[in-house]
């Protein structure tokens, strides 16, 4: 279907210098729940990248960059309120155009007015300190913006990823080009739309959108972006980490994970059941953190199994606005890729514990898939697979447990599952990644928790006032008066 009629804006346009501007081409998107024509998006490229950054450049020397922090505060709580109040338009946007339900859209959302909120408040309470020095000095730290920052948001959580990037950059008086990921940027361009509404200066936020080879690369590699936040694929992340150090840029960069969650015998097993379904899921699987790695101590292996694949095969999996359990994967590409691990596990001999029936017709369908008895080195339990396919690994012990999670090239989230205390701290202290639930997993969101991961996951953190510090550059005054 063809759904510009559908939509409140006309999204073949870039936003540079506050004002839209027609772009020389457009990209067609893709319905995932049908496989359909939903709309066409402006194609950006280097003209339009390098016309943002300069606008960027413009606001950092005008308006923008004279507001006091308490004013930028105050845009960043009127763009929140009209977030919330723009929930039900934003939440269908996104169903339509990555596929997640309706619920999993409209909780996004409510996290990017979450987002806008929090560092809204926060943006005048970052503060630099005094330090003990020699006598006859005064020395300080100040924390001042980088000032152009680049954000190039995937499409598998535009608002959250746009929230957590953008709202903390522009909190701490940064101006931001934003790109979208070409597969889904209809939020992206509304809330765009709400920051002009909100009267963001002019040059502040500056949006392309675009093919990532193409207005991507460009504002990687442009001279006058001082910041790159970046969150996607280690592939892509380690060709704009290159593109970045050319310019000498710092960057961040999540870049996902193989997520394990460890359930021992003394778990209690009806608190753990839903997490561990749902943190695997989730978006169809399309989540950098899902918990795609199921560790279960021996003991309890038999009882996980049989009530885990219960709740598999009783998920629906069905169009994004029918709110079903589980829709669509993003786009055709992603569909066949996950199916080819499923055939790897079906050539490979591995047991498949449960699928539930997927709905007839177009559509970018997966079959969400619990697999049993793999072994840790598999290639089912080393790599993502991004798609809505988790592995169930038997252990013996601890210390089992923490080699095989540690045992992947990623680290960014892990869960533990004990009611013993000592061996909660001793996991959370023993796993190599960035964030750590115990007895729960992904704290409702955690806006205000740091993350990021380690080794192939990524570097640096978002979220929370580690946010702030990543979007800021600290100056050293010494003062010398006597």
């Amino acid at each position: 279907m063809t759904s510009r009629l559908d939509l409140p804006f006309d999204p073949t346009s870039c936003f540079i210098g506050g004002r839209w501007q027609p772009a020389r081409d457009t990209l067609a998107l893709s319905n995932p729940s049908t496989g359909e024509l939903l709309a066409h998006i402006a194609r950006g490229g280097v003209q339009e990248v390098d016309a943002a950054v300069a606008a960027a450049q413009a606001a950092m020397d005008g308006d923008w960059g004279r507001l006091t922090a308490t004013e930028r505060g105050r845009l960043l709580m009127k763009m929140s309120a009209l977030v919330l109040a723009q929930v039900e338009m934003l939440a269908e946007l996104e169903a339509r155009d990555v596929g997640k339900p309706l619920k999993q859209g409209r909780a996004d959302a409510v996290a990017l007015a979450r987002y806008l909120e929090f560092y809204g408040g926060a943006a005048d309470k970052v503060h630099g300190e005094t330090i003990p020095f020699a006598n006859g000095y005064t020395a300080l730290t100040l924390r001042e913006p980088h000032g152009v920052t680049a954000h190039i948001v995937p499409w598998n959580y535009p608002m959250q990823i746009i929230g957590r990037s953008v709202g903390a950059a522009l909190a701490m008086g940064n101006a931001c080009v934003l790109k979208p990921a070409e597969e889904a940027c209809l939020t992206a361009i509304a809330f765009t739309r709400i920051a002009e509404q909100a009267g963001l200066p002019p040059g502040a936020l500056n949006l392309v959108p675009g093919l990532g080879e193409e207005a991507g690369a460009a504002l990687a590699a442009h001279r006058g972006v001082q910041h790159i936040s970046f969150t996607g694929s280690v592939a892509v992340g380690s060709l704009i980490q290159a593109a970045a150090a050319k310019n000498a840029v710092p960057v961040t960069l999540e870049l996902g994970g193989k997520s394990p969650q460890l359930v021992f015998d003394d778990a209690d097993l009806d608190a753990a059941l839903p997490f561990l379904v749902n943190a695997g899921i989730q978006n169809a699987g399309q989540t950098c953190s899902a918990a795609s790695r199921i560790l279960v101590q021996r003991g309890v292996y038999d009882e996980v199994a049989r009530r885990m694949a219960e709740r598999y095969r009783a998920l629906r999996v069905g169009p994004a606005l029918d709110d079903p359990d589980v829709g669509p994967v993003i786009s055709a590409r992603q569909r066949d890729m996950v199916n080819g691990y499923l055939a790897l596990a079906a050539e490979r001999g591995v047991q498949v514990l449960a699928q539930p029936v997927l709905p007839d017709g177009p559509g970018y369908w997966v079959a969400p898939t619990l697999i049993g008895g793999v072994d840790g080195a598999h290639r089912l339990a080393q790599e993502e697979i991004f798609g809505p396919v988790q592995v169930l690994i038997p252990f013996a012990d601890e210390a089992e447990a923490i080699a095989i999670a540690n045992g992947t090239d990623y680290g960014l989230v892990a869960g533990v599952w004990t009611r013993d205390g000592a061996r909660a701290l001793r996991c959370a202290r023993r796993l190599k990644c960035g964030q750590v639930f115990v007895n729960n997993y992904g704290a409702g969101g955690g806006i205000e928790l740091p993350f990021g991961g380690v080794k192939r996951s990524g570097h640096g953190r978002e979220k929370g006032f580690e946010a702030l510090y990543g979007f800021s550059v600290l100056k050293t005054v010494a003062i010398k008066h006597d």
